[in-house]
């Protein structure tokens, strides 16, 4: 009798690296547009004209169409086909780019960055899709899924680096104008490696009403953050803000216990720890993201840094989260994810917390390196643990959704993260200008209160970490949705 032949490994193929390469292309491609136009921003300021708060939302524009909209990109990848939404997100990111690029006032370029966080939304989950349907083996999925994550976070810190290196250099329409080429490469490899998926019916199963209230109850969500400190957190039009926002999620809550075809069936939440890793995702992502968007105003307007020096300062930290991400992902099988899930929001919010004590006579290596080297290491162990483990025991049917819920939370915690801490940063700025402190040292100080909130944050996220799986590998990535997974 002939032994029972294994499954063979797509990833060990040509095709499946490649394809593995493609896909982590396009993570890195639509995380690196929430951070790329970071080092540009002061630069972006002076020639348009912005004010700060308006300025504002050039960074969380992005990430709030992104991440409201993430979760109907998977649907519709789900219904019209992975490589159509794929290849259509990428069409708009492409386009939206050129726009952004050619901008000449603040409008055009906040709408150029909405559609930019559209194409992500369908680009991201459709590439999520891919990646969890085409590695279905325990080993494949596991090492692919860990190298995602791994591209997610060094996205991050890369897109800071690579927007400093571009803005002094062709200028910073270039942030925008480099992604036309990125995305008509991408679009001429998805033919030759992706293969063309059935399209379903589509008649059915597009919640139109969900989709609107989750994104407009965000929307109004941060908005609201956004104009507190200049309202005032006790006024009527700030509170009245926040209750329409809480209605909107309320009633969003409502509608998908009560639609036949939800865009968030809530049974997916009975999956054992994967609302504290999609949490643990969102807070942490609240408190890393924004250091970016501080520290780097930090840089250019109290070191007085240029925009190619604020670039490769952060050079160590992109190097830093790629070998973080690499050592943890080897580590998984022996120890699990949640040591790492925790151990790592704790390097990340202490990171941050010495980040907070900038000085206006600070210097890199004294003031800046030390906190974001420890950041970095936390951030490259955070994400791919916690990747790994909101992917574990999730069945293959709801593995779309559930790397689309993930993601959904570190976009939207993103986006959250940066309106609180900007409300934070300005409202201790404007208490120190009062009590008689110099503008820059004022300006320093509310970057320093912000700092320390958002390592606070990276703590908080630790806590959570620690209700996440204990994922090791192959177990997981087959385990039933509704049974417990192995410790």
């Amino acid at each position: 009798m002939l032994a029972p032949t294994e499954t063979p490994s797509f990833l060990a193929t040509r095709r499946g690296k490649l394809t593995l390469a493609l896909l982590c292309t396009v993570a890195f491609l639509d995380f690196v547009d929430a951070s790329i136009v970071n080092v540009a921003l002061p630069t972006i300021q002076r020639e348009l004209g912005m004010s700060v708060p308006t300025l504002q939302w050039v960074t969380s524009g992005y990430l709030l169409t992104y991440g409201g909209l993430l979760l109907l990109g998977g649907r519709l990848a789900d219904l019209l086909g992975r490589r159509r939404i794929l290849s259509a997100g990428t069409v708009v990111i492409g386009v939206s780019s050129a726009l952004g690029g050619l901008a000449d006032s603040s409008g055009l370029l906040i709408a150029a960055r909405l559609a930019q966080g559209v194409g992500a939304a369908l680009m991201l989950p459709a590439a999520l899709s891919i990646l969890t349907t085409s590695f279905r083996e325990g080993s494949d999925r596991h090492t692919a899924v860990g190298i995602w994550g791994g591209a997610a976070g060094l996205a991050s810190a890369a897109g800071v680096f690579l927007g400093g290196v571009i803005t002094e250099g062709p200028g910073w329409r270039w942030v925008f104008y480099v992604n036309t080429p990125a995305c008509v490469l991408v679009l001429a490899a998805i033919p030759l490696l992706i293969p063309n998926d059935q399209r379903n019916d589509i008649r059915r199963g597009f919640d139109v009403l969900g989709t609107l209230l989750a994104t407009a109850g965000l929307m109004t969500l941060v908005f609201g953050l956004v104009k507190a400190p200049e309202y005032g957190w006790g006024d009527a039009r700030t509170i009245g803000v926040l209750g329409v926002a809480a209605a909107l999620l309320v009633a969003f809550v409502v509608n998908e216990r009560a639609t036949a075809d939800p865009l968030v069936p809530l049974s997916i939440f009975g999956i054992r720890g994967l609302a504290a890793a999609n949490l643990t995702h969102l807070v942490i992502a609240a408190g890393m993201l924004s250091m970016f968007f501080f520290v780097t105003l930090y840089m250019q307007t109290v070191l007085r840094y240029g925009e190619f020096e604020a670039g490769v300062a952060y050079l160590p930290v992109s190097l830093t989260i790629g070998v973080a991400a690499g050592l943890a992902t080897k580590f998984f099988s022996r120890t699990g994810t949640r040591i790492f899930t925790v151990l790592g929001s704790l390097l990340c919010g202490l990171g941050v917390l010495l980040l907070s004590r900038i000085s206006t006579d600070g210097s890199y290596v004294t003031d800046l390196l030390p906190g974001m080297l420890v950041m970095s290491l936390g951030a490259g162990a955070v994400f791919v643990a916690n990747t790994t483990a909101a992917n574990a025991g999730v069945p293959p049917e709801q593995a779309g959704l559930a790397a689309a819920l993930l993601n959904t939370g570190q976009q939207l915690g993103g986006a959250l993260g940066l309106a609180v801490l900007t409300a934070v940063a300005t409202s201790h700025t404007n208490a120190q200008l009062a009590a008689g402190h110099t503008p820059i040292d004022a300006m320093n100080a509310g970057f320093g209160r912000a700092l320390f909130v958002g390592g606070v944050i990276g703590v908080v996220a630790a806590v959570i970490g620690m209700w996440t799986v204990n994922a090791r590998g192959d177990a997981e990535s087959t385990a039933p949705a509704t049974q417990p997974v192995a410790r």
